[in-house]
């Protein structure tokens, strides 16, 4: 499983739109606006890098209205969320 945040800049007046977008693309689990110095963050999770490398360079490209992204591919995750969710199916 490959997981990275990635953050987006979107063409002024289309920030809405571009989540909503985002939101619908496979691999893409969350999008949040920001305030600061980019307009969305977006969670991808994929199943292998070479995955993640054409949601990132072929996907998102195509969405109207991203102006620019910043990929931050995750080494290890650490998360409350995935220890409850093996706790939910018997682990």
């Amino acid at each position: 499983m490959q997981n990275a945040v990635i953050l987006i800049n979107a063409e002024k007046g289309r920030i809405k739109a571009v989540a909503e977008r985002l939101a619908e693309v496979p691999g893409i689990s969350e999008v949040y606006s920001t305030c600061g110095r980019y307009d969305l963050v977006a969670i991808a999770r994929t199943r292998d890098f070479e995955t993640l490398a054409e949601l990132v360079t072929g996907r998102l490209t195509q969405v109207e209205g991203v102006r620019e992204t910043e990929t931050l591919n995750a080494l290890q995750v650490h998360s409350r969320h995935d220890l409850e969710t093996m706790f939910s199916v018997g682990l």
